[in-house]
């Protein structure tokens, strides 16, 4: 028997005994999930950012549509707030089928300024999806390495304080050093804002994050965070990104310019949270697609620079975002 499918079988086992109805309903997800990845590892469903010509691409972490809608009209930037048709559910997914060798030449032309610690895995170890051990999956992954880009910066390498992952300013100081310092053909600036944890309140009050702050949805889940409450606390995380954002649009250089997501969430629809690999759920592979423009003003220095020794660990900011 296949080392992962005694691995399958083993975890499968175990959460019967532990919850029948959730543990067949477990089994039946990652069985899907494997047969999922087989197949849109080779033909994706959604299409690419690498198909639309940019110079400057702003991605949000886990940012609904709707929730963009509510605040539209506090930005004079966001205009008609279009949806796009996302490559995956979940940001190691998004990573592999976007960054893929086809797209080599073009890769080998951007700088990104990436937040999201699963950089790390995709562009350094080599691990794809699944994240989940499942009982069968045959993917055909052909991504690129983190060498094969003009420049590519994790901050998430870096301490920026507890259990806060990487807030805004440093993707936003970065961003515009690099467009400034190296003017490269394509800039991607990945934030992890709205997603958890929800750092509105706590870097305006200079505090720590409260239990609900920390978990967000996942408090939600286990019924210790109201559907109105945290709706807010995602809402003014969004607002927080967005601040930063223009901010970003006026010292930046670009013609063109997108603002998207890597994927979006789900708070209880389908009884799902958050945004479990392979979900179809429309509010999750449904993404923002916003046209902006930028011109660089030059009235702002970036404050923030990097270390020049990494602080943290890829477990770290995992577990600030809620993945360990």
């Amino acid at each position: 028997m296949p080392a992962s499918l005694t691995r399958w079988v083993s975890r499968f086992k175990e959460e019967v005994a532990e919850d029948p109805k959730r543990g067949l309903l477990h089994a039946g997800y990652t069985s899907y999930l494997g047969f999922w990845y087989t197949l849109s590892s080779r033909y994706p469903i959604g299409r690419t950012v690498y198909e639309d010509d940019w110079d400057l691409l702003i991605v949000l972490d886990a940012c609904r549509i709707d929730v963009l809608q509510e605040v539209r009209d506090e930005y004079d930037y966001l205009d008609e707030i279009g949806r796009r048709l996302s490559v995956g559910s979940h940001s190691r997914e998004w990573l592999a089928k976007t960054f893929s060798r086809v797209w080599c030449d073009e890769v080998g032309r951007t700088a990104m300024i990436s937040g999201n610690p699963h950089t790390q895995a995709v562009f350094h170890d080599g691990e794809y999806p699944p994240k989940e051990i499942v009982p069968f999956c045959r993917p055909k992954w052909d991504v690129v390495h983190s060498e094969d880009f003009a420049r590519l910066e994790e901050l998430w390498q870096y301490d920026h304080g507890k259990g806060y992952g990487v807030p805004p300013r440093p993707v936003t100081d970065r961003t515009i050093a690099t467009s400034r310092e190296v003017n490269p053909n394509r800039l991607i600036a990945h934030y992890m804002q709205p997603h958890i944890p929800y750092l509105s309140d706590v870097l305006a009050e200079g505090r720590e994050l409260t239990h609900e702050e920390e978990k967000g949805w996942k408090a939600l889940e286990n019924d210790t965070l109201s559907a109105k409450e945290h709706w807010k606390l995602y809402r003014d995380n969004l607002r927080l990104v967005l601040d930063d954002i223009e901010l970003l649009l006026e010292n930046v250089d670009a013609d063109q310019v997108y603002l998207t997501a890597d994927h979006g969430n789900v708070f209880g629809e389908w009884g799902a949270y958050g945004h479990p690999e392979g979900l179809p759920h429309p509010k999750v592979k449904y993404v923002p697609w916003v046209t902006l423009s930028a011109t660089d003003c030059g009235e702002y220095e970036p404050e923030y620079s990097l270390p020049k020794q990494s602080e943290t660990t890829v477990e770290d900011r995992l577990g600030d975002l809620g993945y360990l």
